[in-house]
């Protein structure tokens, strides 16, 4: 398992804000409601609840195009550009919405425009790049990072609730917790890759840098 983090074919970046909005924050869970309606519709689940965005992260593979991605690659050695495209395309917008329940970003998300969210992620050449039958267990290789990112994430509840008071009071996100929140969000992307998302095969660090 590489520790080595440079590199790593998924990386996710968000511009950090020097004010964040105090009245948009306030409202930040009723603010969402729209958004993540419609994201709920595209995933085929129920997230109309507002506390569940943190969660979108993980289990939004309704929305992905991932079991005949796993067809294709194992028979064919073929991921179709478009199923790539859709992944890729759905992963920037749960990304923007996580961003903006957690108070990233104030900008309402976007459906197709990067925002202030910046991911990249290489379209893969399948048979060079990715072993055909790995897709069958990388689900089972992910579960360490599963166990790690679960505790990460209650920590995150953390934070964003200390970044809202501070938000209020100062007018600020707090520096240290904002690249904290990134930073999971980051290793979520780069566990999502190599096991949702299926571009890489290459394990994902545990780590939070960059």
């Amino acid at each position: 398992m590489p520790e080595n983090v440079a590199g790593y074919p998924a990386t996710l970046s968000i511009d950090y804000p020097e004010r964040s909005d105090r009245f948009t924050s306030f409202f930040r869970l009723i603010m969402a409601v729209p958004i993540l309606i419609i994201l709920a519709l595209l995933l085929g689940t129920d997230h109309s609840n507002p506390e569940a965005a943190e969660r979108v992260y993980y289990v939004g593979t309704a929305g992905l195009v991932v079991i005949p991605t796993i067809l294709l690659i194992l028979f064919r050695q073929k991921y179709p550009r478009w199923w790539f495209d859709w992944n890729l395309a759905m992963a920037n917008f749960i990304t923007r919405i996580v961003a903006y329940v957690l108070l990233l970003r104030d900008e309402y998300p976007s459906t197709d425009e990067e925002q202030a969210v910046h991911i990249d992620i290489p379209y893969p050449n399948v048979e060079q790049d990715l072993h055909r039958w790995l897709p069958l267990v990388k689900w089972l290789l992910a579960i360490p990072h599963y166990i790690v990112l679960a505790f990460l994430w209650v920590a995150v509840v953390f934070c964003w609730i200390i970044a809202w008071f501070a938000i209020l009071f100062t007018g600020r996100h707090p520096r240290g917790l904002y690249d904290f929140v990134v930073s999971v969000m980051r290793w979520s992307l780069r566990v999502g890759a190599y096991g949702m998302l299926l571009t890489t095969d290459q394990y994902p660090p545990f780590s939070l840098r960059e």
